[in-house]
């Protein structure tokens, strides 16, 4: 039988085994449909242009291209899909640049399948969803409104910061929540100058810390 209003999913998890048991268990919900799924992010991106779900749950340590690099990809073409970050994570860096990057909510992976339900309805519904386990993080952890720079729809009206192309890779990381240790190991140099290129992007960027940067990169579409 067809279902009817349903609340069509796309699961985007690179584990077999973990979406079969996030699609059998949302499948049990009459008002909840997994309508595709995919084992990383490209094959994520094809289905979500296919399908136009009304939620994805996007899993952020993808191979490859990483989930918060698939956010921001998504939302160059959707504005209205609501997309949950799923996670066994929670960092500091990786709650806000999910949030940031333009995901509804952020879940780790430990939730009980009928909670996650519940929270899939409730983002379907509009609402913002944190994990009670890293919303004081996230809160905590979010720059002030006065210290980011207010963008207008006309793209010359976004601040010009000169950053080298070294360091816009090197930005690029820092929004997907990368610590120093991964972005040596992604660019190949030392953990000592992956850190000096950070420092200079903060610097450059007149912001207090990684999280402020990733924040205002994604607000003023510098990655």
């Amino acid at each position: 039988m067809i279902k009817e209003k349903c609340i069509n999913v796309v699961i985007v998890e690179d584990f077999k085994l973990t979406r079969v048991g996030l699609r059998c268990a949302l499948n049990s919900n009459p008002d909840i449909d997994v309508v595709a799924e995919a084992e990383d992010a490209s094959e994520g991106i094809k289905q979500i242009e296919k399908t136009n779900p009304d939620v994805i749950l996007m899993d952020l340590g993808l191979p490859g291209m990483n989930g918060i690099e698939a956010i921001i990809k998504i939302r160059e073409f959707n504005k209205d899909t609501k997309i949950i970050a799923l996670t066994s994570h929670d960092r500091r860096e990786e709650v806000v640049a999910a949030l940031s990057s333009g995901a509804n909510a952020y879940c780790l992976k430990d939730i009980e399948p009928e909670k996650l339900a519940n929270v899939i309805r409730d983002v379907n519904d509009g609402v913002c969803w944190i994990d009670p386990m890293v919303s004081d993080l996230a809160l905590k952890s979010m720059p002030k409104i006065e210290d980011l720079s207010i963008i207008g729809d006309d793209s010359s009206s976004k601040v010009k910061i000169p950053l080298t192309d070294r360091e816009y890779e090197v930005l690029k990381h820092l929004v997907a929540g990368k610590s120093n240790t991964e972005i040596a190991k992604e660019l190949i140099v030392s953990v000592h100058t992956a850190k000096a290129h950070v420092c200079s992007i903060l610097q450059k960027m007149c912001v207090n810390d990684r999280v402020q940067a990733a924040v205002k990169a994604v607000k003023e579409g510098m990655v």
